[in-house]
């Protein structure tokens, strides 16, 4: 019998455009963490904190990878609520490089216009 491998189950996609980037909704009470109030001096805090992130997975599974531990950013895996699709589906997929690029831009995008973000590197 022959062995089924991850990448045979996966649907078939352009190598090249298959980084997303992604965000995901936190509890508020990560606010209040020393470490994330010093990176967002600016920040209101009448909006959401997020976290942004790039990953060549899909953001569904990267989502459950953090909440399992796997490559987890500790804030997601201890504060992480839901991915927020409406702030970056229209952007995906894309190249790494160009994937690499918009999770930084993506990041001081959201972090001027208010939100607490963390992730974005």
């Amino acid at each position: 019998m022959k062995r089924r491998t991850l990448k045979q189950l996966r649907p078939k996609r352009q190598p090249e455009q298959h980084h997303n980037v992604y965000v995901v909704l936190l509890n508020l009470a990560v606010g209040k963490l020393r470490k994330v109030r010093a990176e967002n001096p600016k920040r209101d805090p009448k909006k959401p904190c997020v976290y942004v992130g790039m990953t060549g997975l899909t953001p569904e599974e990267r989502l459950a990878n953090h909440k399992a531990g796997i490559k987890a950013a500790s804030v997601v895996k201890s504060y992480g609520i839901r991915l927020l699709p409406e702030l970056y589906a229209h952007l995906n997929p894309m190249p790494f490089d160009a994937a690499v690029q918009m999770e930084k831009d993506l990041a001081e995008d959201l972090r001027r216009a208010g939100h607490t973000v963390t992730g974005g590197h």
